[in-house]
């Protein structure tokens, strides 16, 4: 179960994205707060996996020390210490929990940022021929996480994920984790 803390200043962002979050099954709204000071009271003693903070970017710092934090704003663009990044209008209701799970899992800042910054989802989809599972797989692949990590994630068991990474690297023509996440990330050279 992934606990998380949504932080919104507007009250019905909050509501909603406590909803939306709520009702799925591995994802605990422990508590909502107007600002990072009012979360970090909320969860003193009970530390969450995720915040997500719909705001500005000046408030990753207030909240990164305690847990990852999933920033959601207008703007695009990196903020420092975010573990992930969404812009408003550009993603729906199944890539904010894919973000989610994901930056909750990454465990640490700018692990999913990294990897993902780097590509445009339906450029990939194109290139590669990958199902939407199997981008979301990738991706997870890419962010240097273990196929149990990626079964957790996508609530899916090991061996679906292995069929995945089997179908995904003849898609890649690579024979490693190593091969196929450079492919995906256009830095493999010709051999």
């Amino acid at each position: 179960m992934l606990r998380v803390v949504v932080v919104a200043e507007n009250p019905v962002v909050r509501v909603g994205l406590a909803v939306l979050l709520a009702a799925h099954g591995d994802v605990e709204v422990t508590a909502t707060a107007p600002d990072p000071a009012t979360a970090l009271a909320a969860v003193r003693a009970d530390t969450p996996a995720l915040f997500v903070l719909d705001g500005h970017a000046d408030s990753v710092r207030h909240l990164s020390p305690t847990a990852p934090v999933l920033l959601l704003t207008h703007t695009p663009g990196r903020a420092t210490g975010a573990a992930g990044h969404l812009v408003h209008g550009a993603y729906d209701e199944a890539e904010l929990l894919r973000m989610v799970r994901a930056t909750a899992h990454a465990g640490g800042p700018s692990t999913v940022s990294n990897i993902l910054r780097f590509r445009n989802p339906a450029s990939q989809v194109q290139r590669f021929g990958l199902s939407a599972r199997e981008v979301e797989v990738m991706d997870l692949i890419a962010s240097g996480m273990t196929n149990q990590r990626i079964a957790a994630t996508c609530s899916i068991s090991e061996k679906t994920v292995k069929n995945h990474i089997n179908r995904i690297f003849a898609k890649l023509h690579s024979t490693t984790r190593g091969e196929a996440i450079a492919s995906w990330l256009g830095t493999r050279t010709a051999s």
